[in-house]
């Protein structure tokens, strides 16, 4: 479908938006942590148990979530690999005839990172898509008898 992708509606109710309103026939997944893929390790495991619990404490990640935080933390498992080379090696490398090039690893990191940025996004993982967001947050009521009474 031609056009930007819809915004899930949790997210449009975060942002305080009249259209969290407005999708009444959309799925409601149950909420909370989604089952680690046995096949993720390393440090996209690392990433996973790092960010689960934190997802689900901001309300945005249910249990049907998993292949995209998998995939997230698999292909920041990678981009960190990359990294680190260009880290160690440097972005460039020169050739016999004295040309610099850069190294394979720089394209990979610069394309590892925009299709983070856009899974961080969706996750609202980055202050502008936070900033988009708001939380409803219950205060509890004080109880009648303790005020009237002078908490008696």
């Amino acid at each position: 479908m031609p056009g930007p992708k819809p915004t899930p509606t949790a997210i449009l109710k975060m942002r305080g938006s009249w259209r969290g309103k407005k999708n009444k026939t959309e799925p409601h997944p149950e909420t909370g942590a989604p089952r680690r893929p046995s096949w993720l390790a390393g440090d996209g495991r690392r990433a996973w148990e790092h960010l689960t619990p934190k997802l689900v404490a901001m309300g945005v990640l249910t249990k049907v979530d998993g292949n995209a935080l998998a995939r997230y933390c698999a292909m920041w498992a990678s981009w960190r690999s990359l990294t680190t080379f260009i880290e160690q090696h440097g972005t460039t490398y020169t050739v016999d005839q004295g040309d610099v090039k850069p190294y394979p690893q720089v394209k990979q990191s610069q394309n590892l990172a925009d299709q983070l940025l856009r899974l961080e996004q969706q996750f609202g993982l980055t202050p502008s898509a936070r900033a988009r967001m708001t939380t409803e947050i219950t205060q509890e009521k004080p109880d009648k008898a303790a005020f009237f009474h002078g908490g008696k």
